[in-house]
């Protein structure tokens, strides 16, 4: 049945903020990153998630978190702690636009990994959309007239570790619970994260402390908001609008760092989104017509 034009207005806004918050979370860790280490800021990152949970943890109790892939959470768990890690040095000493669209590239690597390691059929119309996804980051960064940082390789492998824990979960999510998997790689992120302060750790300063917070709420409010979308609507119809939080890291890049916007961003960043809509557009109509024909 399709989703009525109203929910998926709804839908598309709620899209819309999550990316919003998620550019912030962006903007903050930038900002955080001038006087504390980004091993710290993981931590406070994800133990804010995790206390966030706690409630519904309570709630759901012990029985329903028993599992036997504990391999499986284990590697999602430091891949996404990886991941994040390499993607928050990036932010640090990137301009925010660049960091940000590098990571976008996680979708376009999806369907590779799947087609490497899981021996999956990828449609020709996804090559396509990857290859296009690959052009707009050329176009984006100019290579031929901007100097580029050698991180951006840092930023793209976070991008490859992004990709590659999504890419678990959907094999995960055959026998675990969306649930347990959320629990397993929030415990175990905020533990595994919590040893670098050993040696880490630095002071805080109190006007920190409320970009510390600003930054977890905001991440859990970009989580909830985006999961709420996707409930509400395909993502055939509101996944395209994912591909806004690059327009708003460029804003608050320009805004608070005086990062130029230039035409090659506006370009690049549009040929991505295409690009993404084209992705989204063929898995969907791939996963109707396996439905169609099973």
């Amino acid at each position: 049945m399709d989703t009525p034009q109203r929910t998926v207005v709804i839908a598309s806004a709620l899209v819309l903020g999550a990316e919003l918050c998620f550019a912030g979370v962006s903007a903050l860790v930038k900002y955080l990153s001038t006087d504390l280490p980004s091993e710290q800021l993981v931590f406070f990152r994800n133990l804010m998630a995790f206390v966030v949970l706690l409630p519904w943890l309570w709630r759901k109790g012990p029985d329903a978190f028993k599992t036997k892939a504990w391999r499986f959470h284990l590697t999602r768990g430091l891949a996404g702690l990886a991941a994040m890690y390499l993607f928050f040095y990036a932010i640090a000493n990137l301009p925010l636009a660049q960091a940000t669209l590098v990571l976008l590239l996680s979708p376009f690597i999806i369907p590779i990994i799947g087609r490497v390691w899981l021996k999956e059929r990828v449609l020709a119309q996804t090559w396509i959309a990857i290859g296009i996804g690959f052009i707009g980051v050329f176009v984006f960064l100019n290579p031929a007239e901007t100097h580029l940082s050698p991180i951006i390789g840092i930023a793209f492998i976070a991008a490859c570790l992004a990709a590659f824990t999504k890419t678990l979960i959907r094999q995960m999510s055959a026998t675990e619970s969306s649930s347990k998997i959320v629990f397993y790689f929030s415990t175990l992120a905020t533990v595994i994260s919590a040893i670098p302060l050993i040696w880490r750790g630095e002071s805080i300063a109190s006007e920190h402390w409320l970009g510390i917070i600003a930054m977890g709420g905001l991440a859990v409010a970009g989580q909830l908001g985006m999961t709420k979308a996707f409930a509400l609507a395909p993502a055939a119809r509101v996944g395209v609008f994912t591909y806004s939080s690059v327009i708003f890291a460029a804003l608050m890049g320009y805004w608070f760092w005086d990062e130029p916007i230039t035409v090659s961003m506006i370009l690049g960043a549009s040929i991505i989104t295409v690009a993404g809509y084209l992705a989204i557009r063929t898995r969907r109509k791939a996963e109707t017509g396996h439905k169609v024909g099973s």
